[in-house]
């Protein structure tokens, strides 16, 4: 089923800090902080402009979102905190979505923000039923279980299944990690920068066959935030359709009875990925060969393998052809995770979601001047957690052109950041952060002394 939406929404500022490794440096309240005075600043709007926000986080206390935005200002608009496993920052933008296009809203913040432990994901509930103990009994039941982290467990034996079934080898997985790994170093929010040979990837430690520790994600610490609108808000502020960026087409699924077919791929999502997409493209009108350039769900390199799968962006079962032939970075058909993906760039989890929007519009903005897909029309994001829920967005630019390069002396004269975005990670000034504040319905007390620390880091 298509939801009929009445509305166009609009995606009109994005921003972002750099993703950090996990050493509670930096707290949930600078990362939500930074990330919406930058989008804000980007929007070239105010708090006050704001008509609901939406707070999305996997690890922290309920409430999380109002302790974030509240340093914006207490202007008594909603805020929704949404948590859906690694989906959840899409998850906020499908939500935003729906509001304004029922007309709900006319502008939406969503900001994802995750401070995050070291080492491979945990549960910190042990006293009652974790919510992918189904799953888990599944892959005991079918594949076994080692000692190795679940999820790499989970995902490595998907990427077992695609080798039995299709002919996929070790090193087509490694492959897509040294792209990820290429593409990050002129990310500026990226978490690791280093480049690597396939050979160099395949003899970093075993973590669960054919996963190497190179092809798996890293726990991160970071923020994301994206600005949504409605037709009337953009109508009213003409100067800035040339950055707004069409939500075309979205779609959000669960899990499907396959889930628990004894497939390993199945056990991954693999039908709700690829029901949202067909879903996606259906709205957006278009096809998988129209996407020049996507954001999909890379938290191992196996993952990333069977989404291209799910997504149409290859026949069934030739995911790994697509990779041998170069088609899945720059001058192949398209390219996939310009951003680093998660494998590189990092997986704060509530973060990563909006991080992919944010990417996938300074693409179609052509302001991602240093790693930009010429002639791109179309973006695809692909967000998923595992529990289960996935998104998958088609964006395109307001005024239907294809994106063209803009040099970042342009952009910085166009926005109130005073930079490009896209190929700076910088902060703000003091001034610049109170600019977006609200005028008349802010505290001195919900603010605390998050500026100073935030100006202290650039």
């Amino acid at each position: 089923m298509v939801i009929k939406r009445n509305e166009p929404c609009y995606v009109l500022g994005v921003g972002m800090t750099k993703f950090i490794k996990p050493r509670g440096k930096v707290d949930y309240t600078e990362l939500g902080f930074e990330a919406g005075v930058k989008a804000m600043l980007d929007a070239q709007i105010n708090y006050d402009d704001v008509d609901q926000g939406v707070a999305c986080y996997c690890y922290g206390d309920s409430t999380c979102g109002q302790r974030v935005f509240y340093q914006f200002g207490m202007t008594q608009i909603p805020i929704y905190n949404v948590n859906n496993n690694c989906s959840t920052g899409s998850t906020g933008l499908h939500l935003a979505r729906n509001v304004i296009s029922h007309g709900g809203a006319d502008c939406i913040l969503v900001i994802g923000f995750e401070k995050m432990m070291p080492g491979s994901l945990q549960s910190f509930w042990n006293d009652r039923s974790n919510p992918t103990g189904t799953t888990g009994e599944m892959m005991l039941a079918t594949r076994g279980m080692t000692n190795a982290p679940g999820a790499a467990q989970m995902f490595g034996n998907a990427g077992r299944e695609y080798m039995e079934k299709y002919g996929a080898k070790p090193e087509d997985f490694a492959e897509i990690a040294r792209v990820n790994h290429e593409h990050s170093q002129r990310n500026p929010y990226s978490q690791f920068k280093d480049v690597y040979t396939l050979e160099q990837i395949m003899k970093s430690p075993m973590i669960h066959e054919p996963l190497t520790k190179l092809q798996c994600c890293p726990t991160s610490d970071g923020g994301a935030a994206a600005i949504l609108v409605s037709q009337d808000f953009l109508d009213a502020r003409p100067h800035l359709k040339d950055q707004a960026i069409l939500i075309a087409g979205q779609c959000m699924a669960t899990d499907a009875p396959s889930l628990f077919s004894r497939s390993a791929i199945d056990l991954m999502g693999f039908e709700m990925t690829k029901y949202a997409a067909a879903t996606a493209m259906k709205e957006a009108g278009i096809g998988p060969q129209d996407v020049k350039v996507c954001e999909l769900h890379d938290c191992f390199s196996a993952n990333e393998m069977i989404v291209i799968d799910a997504l149409g962006l290859s026949p069934p079962g030739k995911a790994h052809e697509l990779v041998r032939n170069g088609d899945i970075t720059y001058g192949g058909k398209l390219v996939i995770n310009p951003s680093g993906g998660l494998i590189s760039k990092g997986h704060p989890l509530g973060a990563s979601g909006i991080a992919q929007c944010a990417e996938l519009v300074w693409h179609l903005r052509g302001w991602a001047n240093n790693r930009l897909i010429k002639d791109t029309k179309v973006a695809l994001q692909h967000n998923l957690g595992l529990g289960g829920a996935v998104v998958v967005t088609i964006y395109k630019r307001a005024d239907g052109k294809t994106a063209s390069e803009v040099s970042s002396a342009e952009v910085g004269k166009k926005n109130k950041l005073g930079y490009n975005p896209a190929v700076e990670a910088k902060g703000f000034t003091a001034a610049q952060a109170t600019s977006v504040r609200s005028k008349t319905k802010k505290s001195a007390w919900a603010l605390g002394d998050v500026e100073k620390k935030v100006e202290a880091r650039f």
